[in-house]
């Protein structure tokens, strides 16, 4: 599992494009783990039967990301491995890429397979949307309506992420708070309340940024 912000896609995506008759059609997933990329990897096969070869590459986790290529019957190392390089160039983690070739009775040779196999694969990347996957810390703030005003206030001026607010007798606001954004907010919200309450930490939660 990644550990630290990382870059993936949003939705799956597919794009396809033809090389001497050959069809490639690259198709791409978010996943968190190998049994994932395992199960979406026999989908793809299971719908694309007919096809020579679906050939597949993904890369999960952050610092030192879990890799893995498989030519799927092509000559080695021009499938997977320019599937695999697609993915590394774009700068993602936790996808999943499948190129699906269907013959075309012309032989490519080593150089256009691999070339083909990249661009199918890149192609599909460039189409998907992007999502950057930040981790921060969530904390709950309980007030009552005049500090949430006041707090809220201060929140929006900083751009800091809200996830959530509960509106009872009180308020509780839930922020999504950076390292370097926790001290300056939790003594705002103690001088608002005299000192008498602390924000609660509830623990790290992963937040999209739409890219």
């Amino acid at each position: 599992m990644p550990t630290a912000e990382y870059l993936t896609i949003l939705d799956d995506c597919q794009a396809e494009i033809t090389e001497k008759k050959s069809r490639f059609i690259a198709n791409v997933h978010h996943v968190e783990s190998e049994d994932e990329a395992a199960v979406y990897i026999a989908s793809v096969k299971k719908a694309c039967w007919d096809a020579r070869h679906n050939c597949h590459a993904y890369v999960i986790g952050t610092g030192l990301p879990l890799e893995r290529a498989n030519d799927d019957g092509e000559p080695s190392r021009t499938a997977g491995l320019p599937i695999l390089e697609s993915i590394k160039v774009a700068g993602l983690t936790n996808v999943c890429i499948v190129v699906t070739r269907y013959f075309g009775g012309i032989l490519l040779g080593a150089g256009p397979l691999a070339r083909a196999y990249r661009e199918a694969a890149s192609l599909c990347i460039d189409n998907a949307a992007k999502v950057r996957m930040r981790p921060l810390q969530k904390y709950l703030f309980t007030t009552d309506y005049d500090t949430y005003g006041k707090l809220k206030r201060e929140a929006d001026r900083l751009a800091l992420k809200v996830t959530d607010t509960v509106f009872t007798d009180k308020v509780s606001l839930y922020l999504a708070l950076a390292p370097d954004e926790v001290t300056y907010i939790s003594d705002f919200y103690r001088e608002l309340t005299r000192g008498s309450q602390s924000p609660e930490d509830l623990g790290q939660v992963w937040v999209e940024e739409y890219i």
